[in-house]
């Protein structure tokens, strides 16, 4: 894309404005940690990003990154940091979105210890068994770059209620499935890099995935924000542009009622065994990939379901 530069070299200067004037609150352990995000109208799924956050690090320490102009999340997000930049191109969709925020992320990192970046439907989950807080998680594992979340699908079941605006949706749902492709890297330091769901692999690089600590994926958890999500990806999917995204995001609709067919035939299985089977399963081996040098979790399938147990419903 032609301007992609000059527009990612004029965010990473205002990121730095920001940060400049925005972070002087720590966390009660003296550790800076901040997250950030990156949104094109799911509203819903921001709300629940910035509830749940905003809970955990205080709202002054979220950057949102909102692509294309959006009256409406100043108004879901009123004391978070927002950061608009352009959506006049969408040539080579995904990168372009992944190099424009880890640069904004290497600018964070000289403010802050930690950077948690996750999708907007995204929520990395505590279980209070293992880590108190995002900070003791962090001083667990002092000596890393990047961490890894175990990750799961929440889904909205036939016998669950619809959801409005405001809930907190793990108040709400208990239907969730394993997932290696979701068990994404989710947090930082500065100079490690981000990328197709892992960690842009250097020779220092390690695959680090603590117990208890989970990437909840929301896409499944509201099937009426779904439906309107879909359709932003089937427009998006078939622009003109070169390097959109593929066959999942133009055939939104079907991929849906693929997945929720196929959950609604799993045999359940407790938490406490799947929960166990599927860490010891996603937290053995990642592959690296050789020619995008990413390292990354295996994309496991699970032939299971399972009920969260009550505590993600205060996680």
């Amino acid at each position: 894309m032609g301007n992609q530069g000059g527009n990612a070299r004029k965010v990473r200067h205002f990121a730095v404005f920001v940060l400049v004037w925005t972070t002087e609150p720590r966390l009660d352990s003296g550790m800076r940690i901040c997250a950030i995000t990156m949104v094109y109208r799911d509203h819903w799924a921001l709300r629940q990003w910035y509830l749940h956050y905003a809970r955990h690090l205080g709202p002054q320490n979220l950057f949102i990154v909102v692509h294309g102009p959006d009256a409406s999340v100043p108004k879901i997000c009123p004391e978070a940091n927002l950061i608009t930049v352009p959506r006049d191109n969408l040539a080579s969709f995904d990168r372009m979105r992944s190099d424009l925020l880890n640069r904004i992320q290497d600018q964070m990192g000289d403010v802050y210890d930690w950077v948690i970046r996750t999708d907007v439907d995204e929520l990395i989950c505590l279980d209070p068994e293992h880590f108190e807080s995002f900070a003791a998680m962090f001083d667990a594992y002092e000596d890393a770059q990047s961490l890894f979340a175990l990750g799961l699908d929440v889904i909205e079941s036939a016998d669950d209620a619809e959801l409005g605006g405001e809930e907190r949706v793990l108040e709400h749902r208990r239907h969730a499935v394993f997932s290696g492709h979701y068990s994404k890297a989710f947090a930082a330091r500065r100079g490690t890099h981000l990328a197709r769901h892992g960690i842009v692999n250097t020779a220092t690089s390690a695959f680090t995935m603590p117990s208890g600590v989970y990437l909840v994926h929301l896409k499944y958890a509201n099937i009426d924000a779904l439906q309107m999500s879909n359709e932003h990806r089937i427009e998006i999917a078939n622009g003109t542009e070169t390097g959109l995204p593929g066959e999942a995001w133009r055939k939104a609709r079907r991929q849906t009622l693929r997945f929720l067919h196929r959950f609604e035939a799993l045999p359940h299985v407790d938490w406490p065994h799947a929960s166990e089977m599927a860490y010891d399963l996603v937290s053995d081996t990642p592959e690296t990939s050789a020619d995008k040098g990413v390292m990354r979790a295996r994309s496991l399938q699970f032939d299971h379901r399972t009920i969260l147990p009550e505590w993600f419903a205060q996680a």
